[in-house]
């Protein structure tokens, strides 16, 4: 198909072709494709308002599919037509205009195939979306779309280079005869990049290839396109540099490879930057003879990555993105991570909206903890809040011991879910000196705070603490708590009181005041509780005293202590 059959007007009163459906449906298609295009100008990939417009745009294309297999528009500086007919009309040559967009870098046809929506339609509003912010020395749409190699989507285009010089006025009857006269313009596919020789441009002979070997051809074409061309160049680099020793060849190379890391994080190649970062470390290893500075470097390409600025613009990218790279891919980029990536990684565990990328973030931050426990000790006392909090998290999880000096100090600050999660992290430490730095959160002004240290002691045996909860029991700290705290106080003091609590505890349970009456029933029950925590002879005994209780907390707690449950 030629250039000016393809954009030529119908002359006046020639009749179009029936289509093939109705144009509705095309049109349909094109307005929720410009809103979809419209929606990711306008809107995070995560806002709902663009999720309804690109599912919309879905919708669209699968009601033009139930008619056809493809679908081609042809494309002028103003329009896009479909069976000659117009179906889009921007009269503006604009830069948010989709035909000028489309036009002003030569493509002239554009040809999208059944379920371009599934895979490549986001991709492709990227695209576009990317080529009207570009500026002068950016690449064009051709050279985008040639990069990215779709499957569903083709397009015909023009060289802009090889255009003819601009014509100069000339009157109408000249113009005519020059337009009569021209020669039509090549249009050239996407079929093949350019310098790939096709089979089909030789004509078969007698001395031609058979078809084995012109199978075998196209075989070792594929293998040769499957494979990664990137990974290709950065070993080449990375060879050369071990090779050659010359400072301007090395520091030509260092360029490079710094610049083949922003391209492929930008381009989101993250299988490529898993690759480059561990080849660089091993050409670390591996090269002799390197200076102090080259040395230097190196280490610097690989820890660019695990940068503040670099790995936030990362992981925002990435919780940003409707479709996530493979989860082998990330995993493997994460796996290079350095330790002072993990005051990041841990800031941005709860600001991420995507449960994927969270889940491949937290499991990177445990390896970075576990194998850097100063840094995790480091950021347990970091000013921003939730890295503090994550920090504390996995250093009760790692029962990290080094941890619990900065532990205690959290103790003594403000913030009271900072002190409780410094409860929580000495808790599963259970060291003597964690269950000793404890002690303090005993006597915390914070409800909470109080009921997680006491909840520690009764699963943990320490004595020393005994005496601060005998005082709160005997004294006159329980009486504004609630039933909660009454019970993990109790708790306590019968998992570390022994048989030397049994008298005071049955002092609890069943003794009467001046004029017959018992207890506060609430009180009784933790005395009832812990006695069954001690669950000796005298303990039991005092139990049984209140077997039968009038009072239904009483009973019910009485007896499940004489059955064991509370051991």
């Amino acid at each position: 198909m030629t250039l000016s059959t393809l954009v030529a007007a119908k002359a006046p009163g020639e009749e179009l072709a029936e289509p093939p459906f109705a144009v509705a449906l095309v049109n349909e298609l094109i307005s929720h494709l410009t809103r979809a295009i419209r929606a990711h100008q306008l809107y995070l990939h995560n806002n709902p308002t663009y999720q309804r417009a690109i599912e919309s745009a879905r919708g669209a294309f699968r009601a033009v599919w139930s008619h056809t297999e493809e679908i081609a528009f042809e494309i002028t500086e103003t329009q896009l037509k479909w069976e000659g007919r117009v179906v889009l009309n921007e009269p503006d040559k604009a830069a948010d205009n989709l035909p000028w967009l489309l036009y002003k870098d030569g493509v002239r046809e554009l040809r999208l195939l059944r379920d371009v929506e599934q895979s490549e339609l986001t991709e492709l509003i990227v695209l576009l979306c990317r080529v009207r912010r570009a500026g002068q020395d950016e690449d064009d749409l051709l050279t985008l779309l040639w990069e990215r190699e779709f499957n569903c989507v083709r397009y015909r285009y023009v060289d802009l280079s090889l255009e003819a010089e601009p014509i100069e006025r000339l009157d109408d009857q000249s113009r005519e005869k020059l337009k009569d006269s021209a020669e039509p313009e090549p249009l050239q596919e996407n079929i093949l990049p350019p310098g790939v020789v096709s089979l089909d441009a030789f004509d078969t002979t007698l001395y031609f290839l058979d078809e084995s070997e012109i199978e075998y051809l196209r075989a070792q074409i594929r293998s040769e396109y499957a494979g990664d061309l990137r990974k290709n160049v950065l070993a080449v680099l990375l060879d050369i540099y071990e090779v050659q020793t010359d400072v301007s060849v090395r520091n030509e190379v260092f360029a490079h490879l710094n610049g083949m890391l922003v391209t492929l994080l930008v381009g989101g190649h993250y299988t490529g930057v898993a690759y480059l970062l561990r080849e660089v470390r091993t050409c670390i290893e591996r090269t002799s003879g390197l200076t102090d500075t080259d040395r230097q470097a190196l280490q610097s390409v690989s820890a660019k990555l695990s940068e503040h600025d670099a790995l936030s613009q990362l992981l925002q990218a990435l919780d940003e993105r409707a479709d996530l790279p493979p989860e082998e891919d990330l995993e493997a980029v994460f796996a290079e991570l350095r330790p002072s990536a993990l005051g990041v990684a841990l800031s941005w565990l709860s600001k991420l909206q995507s449960s994927r990328v969270r889940a491949l973030l937290e499991r990177a931050a445990d390896r970075l903890a576990s194998a850097n426990t100063a840094e995790l000790v480091r950021l347990i006392g970091a000013a921003e809040r939730e890295v503090s909090l994550e920090a504390v998290r996995r250093a009760g999880a790692m029962r990290a011991n080094a941890a619990v000096p900065a532990l205690a100090k959290l103790l003594t600050l403000t913030d009271s879910a900072q002190r409780l999660a410094a409860v929580i992290a000495l808790g599963e430490i259970a060291s003597p000196g964690a269950l000793q730095h404890l002690e303090k959160a005993i006597e915390d002004h914070e409800r909470d705070v109080r009921v997680a240290a006491a909840k520690v002691f009764a699963s943990k045996t320490h004595r020393p603490a005994l005496s601060r909860f005998e005082a709160a029991i005997k004294g006159r700290r329980l009486e504004d708590a609630d039933l909660t705290e009454r019970m993990a106080f109790f708790e306590a003091y019968g998992a570390m009181c022994g048989e030397a609590g049994v008298s005071t505890l049955d002092g609890f349970l069943n003794s009467r005041s001046l004029f017959g009456k018992k207890g506060d029933a609430e009180l009784r029950a933790c005395a009832a509780k812990a006695l069954g925590k001690i669950g000796s002879s005298a303990a039991l005994a005092s139990l049984r005293k209140s077997a039968e209780d009038k009072d239904v907390l009483v009973r019910t707690t009485v007896n499940r202590a004489l059955r064991g449950g509370d051991r």
